[in-house]
């Protein structure tokens, strides 16, 4: 049986007018496709200009210029690219072909990422962005003034420590005056020692309580700036106005953090506890007897055993208070909107997915058309040229013949006439068969 015999199965049928049907859609989605294309890649690229504009430090006429030609430079690839993907990876019919250009077009889509998606995320969210930065900046230099006043305070706690020790030894040195202690009343060799230790002692408490004041005093400071960059974090306008003004008080701040720390007095109070014994003058043993010296060095001894123990007690307190993590070093570094999103991304999804979306829609339109011309080249695939012929393609096969016949007539009837004037003999009459 003949291709002109056979009858289409059910099947075929079916897949025929299904073919027909997507190429008829086909035709109509490609009237407007193009125009959503270039709107799409023009959109891109006002984006783009947005994005490009807020990294060029210059604002006359040369960056404006450089800026519009990034940006049409960045419409322009867009639209040829998609363009190209759109006509011709759905009309690829190997492997291989379809396999290289979805390669293509995936390596195209992470330079368009490259070149433009960044940009306009930065113009959607690059303001919200460099906020985002001020404020984590707010976080971390409280978190540091934080822990320099901690600090500050823990060291002041070693007042307390000293004064203990200051109290003891002046309840000895009473006890040495009275003559409970060497058993000899008065001013001698033991009581010097024992108020020598005593005024060290004060001297030291006295150090300690006048840093107190200063350390309220920075940490007041401090919050007040603290306040005045949170201030400038969620104030209106350009926000990069606002960090110039951010930056100058983060500059306050981290000299308020330098005094707090200078303010601690756990170095101080670790040397003067190493010093306690080590610096003690013995006085000459003014005993009137064998029997009384021998009581004052046996005293002597005993105090600075005493001296010995504070000194391990005050230096174990320096110690842990020295042993404190100091505050992390915090400086702001100024930074621009497209850095800004691309170092705080997370924050951000929605507006990155709308700036790559933007860019990468019509990736989803070619893989659609690649899929309906899979489905057309299925329902016709495997017939003939006559079997795949609408009605409608009928009329239009009809009315191109009459069309040919009218206008092979039209040509006759000419070549006719001038034979007829040059007395030539007329040829045969053509059909449109022929």
């Amino acid at each position: 049986m003949t291709n002109k015999d056979r009858r289409l199965t059910a099947a075929e049928t079916k897949g025929l007018r299904t073919a027909k049907e997507l190429e008829a859609h086909i035709a109509v989605l490609d009237t407007f496709t193009p125009a959503a294309l270039g709107i799409l890649a023009i959109a891109s690229g006002i984006y783009t200009y947005l994005g490009v504009s807020s990294l060029l430090e210059d604002t006359g006429a040369m960056s404006f210029f450089a800026a519009i030609a990034y940006s049409v430079a960045v419409s322009v690839g867009i639209f040829v690219f998609w363009s190209f993907l759109l006509r011709l990876l759905p009309a690829m019919r190997t492997a291989a072909g379809f396999v290289g250009l979805t390669v293509s077009m995936i390596i195209g889509s992470m330079a368009i990422i490259a070149m433009s998606s960044w940009l306009n995320a930065a113009a959607l969210a690059g303001s919200a962005a460099v906020e985002q930065h001020l404020e984590r900046t707010v976080q971390d230099y409280q978190s540091s003034l934080e822990q320099a006043h901690t600090i500050a305070l823990s060291a002041q706690s070693l007042r307390q420590e000293v004064r203990r020790a200051k109290e003891a030894f002046e309840a000895l040195a009473e006890q040495e005056r009275s003559g409970e202690l060497s058993g000899t009343a008065g001013e001698g060799a033991v009581y010097r020692v024992l108020r020598q230790k005593t005024e060290e002692l004060q001297s030291l408490e006295a150090q300690i309580a006048e840093q107190q004041p200063l350390i309220d005093g920075a940490y007041e400071q401090g919050n007040a700036t603290l306040g005045r960059m949170r201030s400038l974090t969620v104030a209106p306008g350009p926000v990069e106005q606002r960090s110039v003004a951010f930056s100058e008080e983060s500059v306050r701040l981290a000299g308020v953090i330098s005094n707090l720390n200078q303010y601690s007095v756990a170095l101080l109070v670790a040397r003067a506890a190493a010093d306690l014994p080590a610096s003690v003058v013995l006085p000459e043993l003014d005993g009137r007897t064998a029997v009384i010296r021998d009581a004052q060095t046996s005293t002597i001894g005993s105090v600075l055993d005493a001296l010995d123990q504070r000194s391990q007690t005050l230096g174990q307190a320096a110690a842990q208070v020295l042993a404190m993590d100091p505050p992390q070093t915090t400086a702001y570094n100024p930074i621009s909107s497209a850095d800004a999103v691309i170092r705080y991304a997370g924050n951000f999804g929605p507006s990155w997915a709308g700036a790559i979306a933007i860019d990468l829609l019509p990736g989803v339109l070619v893989f659609i058309l690649a899929v309906t011309q899979a489905a057309i080249r299925n329902g016709s695939d495997g017939l003939s040229i006559e079997e795949t012929l609408t009605l409608s393609d009928l009329k239009a096969a009809i009315s191109a013949m009459k069309d040919v016949e009218a206008t092979m007539g039209d040509a006759d009837a000419e070549i006719h006439r001038r034979l007829r004037d040059d007395d030539i003999p007329a040829p045969p009459q053509r059909t449109a068969a022929e």
